[in-house]
C-alpha cells in the first residue's frame, strides 16, 4: 500500500489566498443593495417556495429574473442565514472567486509544478476582472468557479483513467448552464479536445464516455427549463427577458445567440436589459441616437448622431439630412441653436448649450440628455472622446451628441452606437469596436488583457519542443495536452468577445482562468529556457517582459489625468530595465541572485494588474455592471457606486446628472466642477464659462425650485447636493437604474390604507419595488420585469388580480406612456389603471425634498424615480 504524503500548507499559496480574499471581500459591507435587480429577487425568493423555485423577481411570482435560479438559490441560502443585505448576497461570489484562485493552483501543480501553480493562482487573483465581479452579486464569478471544478475533475479523471470522474466534469458544465446558460458551453471545445488527446483508452471507450458525458450534461442543463416550460403559463411566472415566455427561448435567444448578434428584441422598441431601460424615450426605442427611430429611420452610415443637435420628431425619426426634426415629442437632443421650446412642454427636450431651460418651470416628462454634470461641470457637447461628452473651454458649442459611433468612441463609460436593426445593442456598453484588436481597446483592455502578450510568448515556449511528423505520430507530452486545453478555452473566448454584439466588460472573466494557467505554466518554461542560455528560446522571457510592460503602459497612459503619469512611465521603465537586466545576465552564467531576478520579472508583469485590481476598492464601481479602472464608479449602469442618474419616466438619460454616472458639480476626474449660480425659476444656473449647471430646476409636481449645487466627490464617485445627500424622491427610479430608497411617508400611507390586500402595491419596474421588498419584507408586484417591457400582465389578468381583493394600489409613471413601450400589453394595462383608478393626491403619500423622512443609500447612489413623475392610483372594482 502506497503511503500518502503528509499534507503541508504552502505558505505562498496562503499569502495569495489572503490577497484574493481582501480584493474580493474588503468593504463589501458598504454596498447596500449590490445589484438591486438580483437582490430583490433573493428577497422575493425568501417569501415563498414557489418564488424560490422559479427565481421570481417580485413577491407575487409575476416574472422571473433573466437568468436561471441556481446562483440565486445559493445567495438565498446565505440571505436566509445572515439576512438580506448587500454583503450577504455578495459573499458567495467573493468565496467563489477565492475558490477559483485555489483551484488553479491544484489544477496546475501536478503537471507543471509548484512554481507554475503559485504564479498561475497569483495571476488569477490579480486579474482585475476577477475581484471586480467577485465583489458583486452578479453570476460570473460563480460560473467560472463551477467550470474550474469541472476542469479539475476532467484532469483528475484522465490522469487516473476514471470515466465516472470525467462524466462528472461534463456534469459540472450542465450545472454551470443553470447559472448563465449558453455562456457555460464556451469551454466545451477544450473539454472535448483534452479528453480525446489525453485519455489513455481506445477510441471505442473514448466515444462511449464522451457520448454518456454529453448526454448527462444536456440533461442537467435543461432539467430546470423543461420542468418550468411544462407548467402552464398561467400557473407560473412569466419568463423575464424571453420573447415567448419560455426558458428554452431565453437560453438560446437572449442568453444565447443574441449575445453574438447583439439583438435583444423584436423591432426597435423592445427595451434593453442588463442595464438599459426600455420603452418610450429609453435606449430601446426613443433614442434614435443609439439605434434607430421607432419608425425605422436609421442613423447615419457611420453609426453616429448629427453633431448639429436637433430634437426627435414625434416618431423618434431623423430627417433626410440625418438631423433630428426640432420640436420633438419624445426625448431628444438639443435643437440646432441649442434651445428648447419656450413653453417647456416638450417631452425630453434637452438642454441648450448656454444652460437655458424651459422658462415655465416645468420638468420634462421624458428627459433625453442631462442638463448638467458634464465633464468638468460643463454642458455635454463635443466629440465624446473617451466615452464622455466634453464641452469647449469657452462654454460654446452646438450641444450635439458625439459623432463617433453614437455616444463616444468605445471608451470607458461611453455609449458607442452600433448599426443594425432589430433592437441590436451593438457597441452600447462601451465594449469597443468589433475586430481583431477589440480586447486591446480602452473599453476592454483593463479587464483581463494585461497578460495576453506574455501568454503568447509562453505558448511559443511551451510548444517549442513539439515536433510534428504526422497526424498518426504526434507525440504530445502531458504539458502539451494541458496547455492545449487552456488554449482551446482561451482562443474561442477571445474570438467571441472580439465580434460579439451584446455583452458587458465583466464577461471577460471567462478569459481570466486560461490566461492565468498559461501564464503560470509558461513562466516556468520560459525561465528554464532562459537559464539554459542557448538557442532562440532563451530570449523569449526578456521579449515577453518587454511586450507585457508595453501593453501595461498603453492601458495605464489613458488614465494619466486621473492617476498621474508616474504609473504608466514607471511601468514602462521597469519593463525596459528588467529586460536589460535579463539580457545582461543570460548565457547560462551562474548568479547568486537567481531567485531575485525571477521574482522581479514576475513583479514587473503584475504591477498594472495589481493596481487595477485595487481600483474597485479605491475608486468604487457599479455593482450592476462593474467596470475596472480609476473611472469604474462612473462607467456602469446604476447599482452600487456611480451609474446613471434618474431615468425620467424611463425616458433616456435623467436630467440631474451627466453621462456614465457623473452627477451635478462633478468633473470627469471626480473633482468638483464649477458650481452654478442660482438660476431664475425653472432655469438651470450657469457656471462662469457659460456651461449649464444644475441651479434651480422646476419640479414637474409643483413648479418649485430646488437648489442642487455640486459638491466634490471621491475619485470617480458622485458629487452631492448642498446638504450632503442626494435628492429624495418617492418610489423607485423607472427603467431599473441606480439605487432606490424608501419614502417613509409613502410606506406609512400604503400600510395605513391597506384593508387586507395581500400586496402593498404594484409598480411598473423592479427598482421602485426593490427597497420595499428588500428592507421592509413587504409584498410588491412588478408589472413589467426588468425594464418594464416584459408583457407580464394582460388587462384581463390584472383585472382578475384586483377583483380578488389582493391588490388595489398602483404606483406608475405619470407620463402615461406604458411601462416600456415594449412587447405588447403594457400600454393597455397602463390605460386600464388610469381609467379605473383614482389618483391619490401627491401631498397625502409623497414627501419630496425632505431627506429626513427617507432613508439614504449607503453608497451615495441616486434616489428613486423623479418624485413628481410617479402617480399613485387606487383601483377598486365593484
Amino acid at each position: 500500500m502506497k503511503a500518502r504524503k503528509p499534507f503541508k500548507i504552502d505558505l505562498y499559496l496562503l499569502a495569495i489566498a489572503i490577497v484574493s480574499a481582501f480584493l474580493n471581500g474588503y468593504n463589501i459591507w458598504e454596498d447596500k443593495y449590490a445589484n438591486t435587480y438580483y437582490t430583490e429577487a433573493v428577497a422575493s425568493m425568501l417569501q415563498s417556495f414557489s418564488n424560490f423555485f422559479f427565481g421570481s423577481l417580485d413577491s407575487a411570482g409575476s416574472v422571473t429574473v433573466d437568468k436561471p435560479p441556481l446562483t440565486f438559490w445559493i445567495q438565498t441560502a446565505f440571505a436566509y442565514v445572515f439576512g438580506v443585505h448587500g454583503w450577504s448576497v455578495i459573499l458567495p461570489q467573493a468565496l467563489a472567486g477565492l475558490g477559483s484562485v485555489l483551484l488553479i493552483y491544484f489544477i496546475l501543480k501536478p503537471t507543471f509544478g509548484v512554481k507554475a501553480a503559485r504564479i498561475g493562482s497569483l495571476v488569477l487573483a490579480l486579474t482585475p476582472v476577477v475581484p471586480s465581479i467577485s465583489r458583486t452579486n452578479n453570476i460570473d464569478s460563480m460560473l467560472v468557479f463551477a467550470l474550474l471544478i469541472g476542469t479539475w475533475l476532467l484532469f483528475k479523471g484522465i490522469r487516473n483513467q476514471r470515466s465516472r470522474t470525467v462524466i462528472g466534469a461534463f456534469a459540472m458544465i450542465g450545472v454551470a448552464f443553470n447559472m448563465k446558460m449558453l455562456q457555460a458551453y464556451m469551454v466545451l471545445p477544450a473539454f472535448y479536445l483534452c479528453y480525446v488527446l489525453a485519455a489513455k483508452v481506445n477510441w471505442k471507450r473514448k466515444t462511449a464516455v464522451l457520448a454518456g458525458a454529453t448526454a448527462l450534461m444536456f440533461v442537467i442543463s435543461i432539467s430546470w427549463a423543461v420542468v418550468v416550460d411544462s407548467i402552464p403559463a398561467d400557473k407560473r411566472p412569466y419568463i423575464g427577458s424571453s420573447e415567448t415566455n419560455s426558458v428554452m427561448n431565453l437560453a438560446f435567444g437572449y442568453n444565447g445567440v443574441s449575445r453574438l448578434t447583439g439583438e435583444q428584441g423584436p423591432g426597435g422598441g423592445g427595451g434593453g436589459r442588463d442595464g438599459t431601460p426600455g420603452g418610450q424615450g429609453g435606449f430601446g426605442s426613443g433614442m434614435s441616437a443609439q439605434r434607430q427611430g421607432s419608425d425605422g429611420a436609421a442613423p447615419q452610415p457611420n453609426g453616429s448622431v448629427p453633431t448639429g443637435g436637433g430634437s426627435l420628431d414625434a416618431n423618434g425619426s431623423l430627417n433626410a439630412n440625418g438631423q433630428a426634426v426640432a420640436g420633438s415629442a419624445d426625448g431628444g437632443a438639443p435643437s440646432d441653436n441649442g434651445t428648447v421650446p419656450s413653453d417647456g412642454t416638450a417631452n425630453g427636450a434637452a438642454p441648450s448649450t448656454d444652460g437655458s431651460a424651459p422658462n415655465n418651470g416645468s420638468a420634462p416628462n421624458n428627459a433625453g440628455v442631462p442638463t448638467g454634470g458634464g465633464v468638468n461641470g460643463s454642458a455635454p457637447t463635443g466629440d465624446g472622446s473617451n466615452g464622455g461628452m466634453t464641452a469647449p473651454a469657452d462654454g460654446s458649442g452646438a450641444g450635439g451628441f458625439p459623432n463617433q459611433g453614437g455616444f463616444g468612441d468605445g471608451g470607458r463609460g461611453g455609449f458607442p452606437g452600433g448599426g443594425g436593426a432589430g433592437g441590436g445593442m451593438g457597441n452600447m456598453f462601451g465594449t469597443g469596436n468589433p475586430g481583431v484588436l477589440r480586447l486591446f481597446q480602452s473599453g476592454l483592455s483593463g479587464e483581463a488583457s494585461w497578460m495576453i502578450p506574455f501568454v503568447f510568448f509562453a505558448c511559443v515556449g511551451l510548444f517549442a519542443s513539439f515536433r510534428f511528423q504526422s497526424f498518426k505520430r504526434m507525440r504530445f507530452t502531458q504539458k502539451h495536452k494541458e496547455a492545449l486545453f487552456w488554449l482551446a478555452w482561451l482562443m474561442p473566448g477571445m474570438a467571441f468577445f472580439s465580434v460579439a454584439g451584446f455583452f458587458h466588460q465583466y464577461y471577460l472573466i471567462m478569459l481570466a482562468a486560461p490566461i492565468a494557467a498559461l501564464a503560470g505554466a509558461g513562466w516556468v518554461e520560459l525561465w528554464s529556457a532562459y537559464r539554459g542560455g542557448t538557442g532562440w528560446t532563451s530570449y523569449l522571457l526578456p521579449a515577453s517582459i518587454t511586450a507585457t510592460a508595453a501593453l501595461q503602459w498603453y492601458i495605464m497612459q489613458n488614465f494619466d489625468d486621473k492617476i498621474g503619469k508616474g504609473w504608466s512611465i514607471g511601468v514602462a521603465a521597469a519593463g525596459v530595465l528588467t529586460t536589460m537586466l535579463l539580457l545582461t545576465l543570460k548565457n547560462g552564467v551562474e548568479f547568486k541572485l537567481n531567485r531575485v531576478i525571477g521574482a522581479v520579472s514576475v513583479f514587473v508583469m503584475l504591477i498594472g494588474p495589481a493596481y487595477w485590481s485595487l481600483t474597485p476598492i479605491t475608486y468604487g464601481q457599479s455593482s450592476m455592471t462593474p467596470i475596472v479602472g480609476p473611472d469604474g464608479a462612473s462607467g456602469g449602469f446604476g447599482g452600487g457606486q456611480g451609474g446613471f442618474p434618474a431615468m425620467a419616466d424611463m425616458g433616456g438619460m435623467g436630467e440631474s446628472g451627466g453621462i456614465g454616472g457623473m452627477m451635478p458639480g462633478q468633473s470627469a476626474q471626480g473633482t468638483q466642477g464649477a458650481q452654478g449660480t442660482q438660476g431664475t425659476q425653472g432655469q438651470d444656473g450657469q457656471s462662469a464659462d457659460g456651461a449649464s449647471q444644475d441651479g434651480q430646476n422646476g419640479s414637474a409636481a409643483d413648479g418649485q425650485d430646488n437648489q442642487s449645487q455640486g459638491q466634490p466627490g471621491l475619485p470617480g464617485q458622485e458629487g452631492q447636493t448642498a446638504n450632503g445627500a442626494m435628492p429624495d424622491f418617492a418610489g423607485g427610479m423607472p427603467g431599473g437604474m441606480g439605487d432606490s430608497s424608501i419614502n417613509r411617508q409613502t410606506l406609512a400611507y400604503l400600510r395605513e390604507h391597506n384593508t387586507g390586500e395581500e400586496y402593498l402595491f404594484a409598480t411598473s419596474d423592479y427598482n421602485t419595488a426593490a427597497p420595499y421588498i428588500i428592507d421592509e419584507n413587504e409584498k410588491v408586484v412588478t408589472l413589467g420585469g426588468f425594464s418594464g417591457s416584459d408583457p407580464v400582465y394582460s388587462v384581463e389578468k390584472l383585472e382578475k388580480l384586483v377583483a380578488s381583493g389582493k391588490l388595489k394600489y398602483f404606483m406608475i409613471s405619470g407620463s402615461g406612456g406604458g411601462f416600456g413601450g415594449g412587447r405588447g400589453g403594457s400600454s393597455e394595462v397602463t390605460t386600464w389603471i388610469q381609467e379605473h383608478g383614482t389618483v391619490v393626491p401627491t401631498s397625502e403619500w409623497q414627501s419630496i425634498g425632505d431627506n429626513a423622512t427617507s432613508e439614504q443609500p449607503a453608497d451615495g447612489g441616486f434616489r428613486g424615480g423623479r418624485g413628481g413623475s410617479m402617480t399613485l392610483y387606487e383601483v377598486k372594482l365593484q
